[in-house]
């Protein structure tokens, strides 16, 4: 008589194949919401959250079907297999931002200048919801700041302040910064409008016939609009630009404050970068201003070298 062997059927195993996919989609739609859409950052966050917490589930229960395989042949190995894999993307951004948050100190707003950080010309407000903070900023917040951050500070630049202010708002745009508040410029000059100007117009005349107009007609032609706009500054010698600005993958948010101090013949530059949401920025703050100061110092080494 033969006797025929039946593999055993590994529930766990084909169960954690669902989850982690499950996990997998909750995962890219609250991703793609947030990031394109209107979900908030605190939602964001409660729901990778549940994604991560539904992989853990879904791996646990993979690890169960591929101890069963191994002890008993149960079919499911490939389930599990798959569970591992569509459970790695939610366990591992939520693991690394753990890794950041234990790592990186406990502060949601940096400065370039510590003794004397610049205001917000409009404070920053926005609905925490469960992701609470302090409303100010500690002296320990700072501390903790120039403990972890010990190389970031502003620059200073040889020049007027209205060269420096030319440069550093084209870096802002470059950096993907949008400027919102201006406190310091007084103003621009509009633009000269394409076409002749309005004392080269002659005023209209009857109509006369065709055959008595001359032959050559001269053609009006526009002024040159190449030239920059010329600012005007209040004199105090400082401004200020306060911005918005947002990660490039996650689209978190951030608001951007940019100081130019005008000293002698050189003009200092300091910049505060504070997270819309939570107690923590994951040490993206000090990312941000790095990366600007970077490239405003590109820029500048540019304009001398030219």
């Amino acid at each position: 008589m033969t006797v025929r062997f039946v593999r055993p059927f590994s529930v766990a195993a084909y169960l954690s194949r669902y989850l982690g996919l499950a996990a997998l989609a909750l995962f890219l739609v609250a991703a793609g919401i947030h990031r394109f859409g209107p979900l908030t950052t605190p939602d964001l966050v409660g729901l990778l959250m549940i994604a991560a917490g539904i992989a853990l589930v879904a791996m646990l229960l993979a690890l169960v079907g591929l101890e069963r395989l191994w002890t008993t042949g149960a079919r499911g190995g490939l389930s599990a297999l798959a569970a591992l894999l569509l459970s790695a993307l939610p366990l591992g951004v939520v693991g690394y931002g753990a890794f950041l948050y234990w790592q990186q100190p406990k502060i949601y707003d940096i400065s370039t200048d510590l003794a004397d950080a610049p205001e917000w010309l409009v404070p920053p407000v926005a609905n925490q919801q469960w992701l609470t903070r302090p409303a100010a900023v500690s002296k320990e917040d700072r501390d903790a700041q120039a403990m972890a951050y010990a190389s970031l500070a502003g620059r200073r630049y040889e020049g007027a302040i209205d060269r420096i202010y030319t440069a550093a708002k084209k870096m802002a745009a470059a950096q993907s910064i949008r400027i919102t508040h201006t406190k310091g410029v007084i103003g621009t000059v509009e633009p000269p409008s394409v076409g002749v100007p309005e004392q080269d117009k002659s005023q209209p005349t009857e109509e006369a016939p065709v055959e008595d107009l001359p032959s050559i007609v001269p053609v009006p032609m526009a002024r040159p609009v190449e030239a920059p706009q010329p600012t005007f500054f209040n004199g105090s010698g400082v401004v200020l630009m306060q911005g918005e600005t947002r990660t490039r993958i996650w689209g978190l948010r951030f608001d951007i404050l940019i100081r130019l101090k005008e000293e002698a013949e050189t003009t200092i530059v300091d910049v505060r970068v504070a997270s819309r949401y939570g107690p923590h920025d994951l040490g993206m703050g000090a990312a941000i201003a790095e990366a600007y100061l970077d490239a405003l110092d590109a820029e500048m080494q540019g304009l001398n070298d030219n």
